[in-house]
């Protein structure tokens, strides 16, 4: 046993080395997979923090002084006063991706696995979600038309989700090669 091992807490995994169902154990006592677990946790982690700055920092700005006709304040979102549709729409995503990264985070490192629907599912509202603040911030589009391309990611990443993996779905892109024998 080397004294990394014991530093860093390997010392004494009885089942390193050994198969555990379909998984492998590795050097530090984890089942395949943690990889995919802490890229989560890095990609879930930056969703939250894209979506709080979403949040914070509207686009169009907030405006810098009072209304004369008391229209508006200080501080209040340019966005909420000239298009408010557009505005809930944005606001409602950035919740939603926000409190969905944050859940997905949590489920992370708690140990939830990755393949579990207490996973991805957070994961789908979030990216979704943070794709539909994008498209709502663009001020030129129908909203119609954001929700209509909000929609076409939830389905490619439902697809995505439910695959797993692109190699399962190269028959849709690429044709089997005939048969030569």
């Amino acid at each position: 046993m080397d004294a990394g091992a014991v530093e860093d807490g390997r010392a004494g995994h009885a089942a390193e080395g050994r198969e555990v169902g379909n998984n492998h154990r590795r050097e530090n006592g984890t089942v395949d997979g943690g990889g995919r677990s802490h890229a989560l946790v890095v990609v879930a982690t930056l969703i939250t923090a894209l979506t709080y700055q979403l949040g914070t920092n509207i686009p169009g700005g907030y405006w810098q002084d009072d209304a004369a006709d008391r229209s508006h304040e200080a501080g209040d979102p340019i966005m909420r006063d000239k298009n408010l549709r557009r505005y809930w729409l944005f606001m409602a995503a950035s919740w939603a991706g926000f409190g969905s990264s944050m859940l997905l985070t949590l489920g992370l490192l708690t140990g939830v696995p990755s393949r579990s629907r207490a996973v991805q599912w957070p994961f789908l509202v979030s990216y979704s979600s943070l794709v539909l603040t994008f498209i709502t911030s663009q001020s030129r589009t129908p909203l119609t038309m954001d929700v209509l391309i909000w929609a076409a990611v939830m389905v490619v990443l439902t697809v995505g989700i439910k695959y797993r993996r692109l190699d399962r779905l190269r028959f849709w892109f690429c044709p089997p090669a005939p048969n030569s024998h």
